[in-house]
């Protein structure tokens, strides 16, 4: 196990100055003549290179903020003034991407810009943590106070970073669809088509990126980052490389969380987006399960009525004991297979990957990553390290992830 251990202040602002290697190119080109007696060579002309396929629809300027601005924005963290260099430009994308059945839809997201000159950028992608549906504004393309984009994420393109933030399906553009929570296959390509949107922004507006792709998240968002890394080295290495990532706190290990949640004995203070994740998994399987199958009276038809309505806290109280019986011994096929099809930590990643998660915490639990790790490590990854926040708990390991995701990443930034 490699830990991770907090550079002191002054190693970590060495660590996020930013090179200012700038954009260059050369193009030429020569030719012989042939000789005036040469026979005419018979030529094919070659066929026209197909277009390449565009994600933006649409971009709107939400403004421009200075350093001292951006540095007001997360006022309780003293380095942040420090850390805030560049003044930042603030844009919603629109974009197309594919739905979980497979149609496509308009998506949205934020687009955060250092104005940073001529210097050539590097790029994270940030995934968000959960957002409830009566919490909309919190989307990072509203850039409201209470979203992380607004604050901590506001700090990182300061430092010199271009961010990209997906909303998610269910979110901004296409809040009237519901959000697959805690689906993974879904939550990575609404992130890479946003990646594919910036990208094209980008290289419509001349901003300068340095071909450099850092992924971050934490909760749902550390999920969805993991999700977008597998999804981009198993599939699309050709398109995209991932320098480094460093999701928190994710629920990685779905199966073993189920198991884990149906077997408890004790309160269980998270069991109300469990039955999200539930209700996710029912529509897009195609489970078609009544809610009867899942929870007991009177929450089965609470639920029926209003899917967020409150739920108690003990597994043993919500969930029916068939319901249990079958997570528990795998004896609902369908249901088994679309909690595997979400497991998402035993794979091996190339680039290096940090799995940041408080020791403590009680909402996703932390053997999610320590599972990651070992299996990660078994398959062979080499760059795959466990960073405990000791003693954290769910909530209160985010400032230290922050920090610590954002030294971590920094040491690849540039090389």
């Amino acid at each position: 196990m490699t830990l991770f251990k907090t550079p002191d202040f002054r190693r970590l602002r060495l660590a996020l100055l930013l090179g200012t290697g700038l954009l260059s190119s050369a193009a030429g080109s020569s030719c012989t003549k042939e000789a005036a007696d040469a026979a005419p060579q018979a030529t094919t002309p070659a066929a026209p290179a197909p277009a390449p396929e565009t994600h933006l629809l649409g971009s709107t300027l939400i403004g421009e903020y200075s350093p001292a601005q951006v540095a007001s924005h997360l006022g309780s963290i003293p380095v942040a003034g420090v850390l805030a260099r560049f003044p930042i430009r603030v844009y919603k994308l629109t974009y197309s991407t594919q739905n979980t059945d497979g149609k496509s839809v308009t998506a949205s997201g934020a687009l955060l810009v250092p104005v940073a000159g001529a210097q050539a950028l590097p790029l994270i992608s940030y995934q968000h943590g959960t957002i409830r549906p009566d919490e909309e504004g919190r989307a990072p393309s509203y850039y409201k106070t209470s979203s992380e984009v607004y604050s901590a994420v506001s700090i990182l393109a300061a430092t010199g970073y271009v961010v990209t933030a997906p909303d998610y399906i269910g979110y901004g553009a296409s809040k009237s669809l519901p959000h697959p929570y805690e689906h993974a296959a879904s939550l990575a390509s609404a992130s890479l088509d946003m990646l594919r949107a910036a990208k094209e922004f980008c290289a419509k507006e001349k901003v300068a990126l340095n071909q450099q792709n850092f992924l971050l998240g934490y909760s749902e968002g550390g999920y969805a980052t993991m999700a977008l890394h597998k999804l981009i080295e198993e599939k699309h290495a050709a398109e995209l490389t991932v320098t480094a990532s460093a999701p928190g706190a994710g629920a990685y290990h779905k199966t073993a969380f189920a198991k884990y949640i149906l077997a408890s004995k004790q309160p269980l203070s998270f069991l109300s987006t469990y039955v999200w994740v539930l209700d996710t998994y029912n529509r897009v399987y195609s489970l078609n399960k009544p809610l009867t199958y899942y929870f007991n009276p009177p929450y089965a038809g609470r639920l029926q009525a209003d899917r967020f309505s409150s739920v108690p806290d003990r597994a043993d109280e919500l969930f029916t004991p068939g319901f249990r019986n079958a997570v528990l011994n795998n004896t609902d096929a369908p249901l088994t297979a679309s909690l595997q099809d979400n497991d998402i930590y035993n794979w091996q990643p190339k680039a290096p990957l940090a799995l940041f998660h408080g020791t403590a915490d009680d909402y996703v639990p932390f053997f999610n990553s320590e599972d990651a790790y070992k299996a990660m490590r078994a398959r062979g990854a080499t760059q795959v390290s466990l960073h405990p926040i000791e003693g954290g708990n769910h909530f209160s390991s985010i400032t230290q992830y922050t920090l610590e995701a954002l030294a971590f990443i920094s040491q690849y930034q540039g090389g």
